[in-house]
């Protein structure tokens, strides 16, 4: 049985990710400590809160150092929403530096006044690679997912295999660098076609 752990640094909304792993099979603890991941295969953030709570949190209970070594070893993570957000350098919401992972920036949504932010509801996601990743079987280009959020990852360093979709104007709804795999909209809150990815991460990644 897979053992997966959610990083709990207070805000995130746990329960929704915790049942989805679980309806999949896994074995799922919370990581609301390093010493909490020791015995867990793969760790998933799930993103709720502001960026600067969220980094001062991780940095209080040394989850921070945790996740970098996590992702930098090349183990399984998966994260959603601000567990996307914060792997990259800063972000407009705050004044926290972020967990610097991967360079690029967040940026808030600036649209026409007929878009409303935050972007809430059901959206296509795209990839313009060709080659096969196995994250995505069973998922075809132009699928729907459920996103809520009012930033979103901007110019990402090209190394990072990107996910993309549209709201007023193209925006970075994922990414995946190894074994490393996070994303802007929630899978948790996207039926089918969010739980296939789940599945796939821990079929093919975990």
């Amino acid at each position: 049985m897979k053992k997966v752990g959610v990083v709990d640094y207070g805000t995130g909304n746990l329960k929704s990710v915790v049942k989805a792993f679980e309806f999949l099979g896994a074995a799922v603890s919370l990581v609301k400590s390093p010493d909490d991941s020791l015995h867990v295969d793969a760790l998933v953030f799930p993103g709720q809160g502001t960026f600067d709570q969220c980094i001062g949190s991780l940095t209080q209970s040394g989850l921070d150092i945790l996740i970098k070594k996590w992702i930098e070893g090349g183990k399984p993570y998966f994260g959603i929403c601000l567990g996307l957000q914060v792997l990259f350098s800063h972000s407009e919401e705050g004044r926290e530096a972020g967990l610097g992972l991967f360079e690029g920036e967040v940026r808030k949504f600036k649209l026409a006044f007929n878009y409303k932010i935050p972007h809430m509801g059901w959206n296509s996601v795209y990839w313009e690679s060709e080659e096969k990743d196995n994250l995505l079987d069973g998922i075809c280009k132009g699928d729907q997912f459920y996103f809520v959020h009012s930033y979103h990852v901007s110019q990402p360093e090209s190394s990072l295999q990107t996910y993309k979709s549209s709201y007023g104007y193209e925006f970075i709804s994922g990414i995946r660098s190894g074994n490393c795999v996070a994303t802007q909209f929630h899978p948790e809150k996207s039926q089918e076609k969010g739980l296939k990815l789940y599945r796939n991460f821990l079929e093919k990644m975990v």
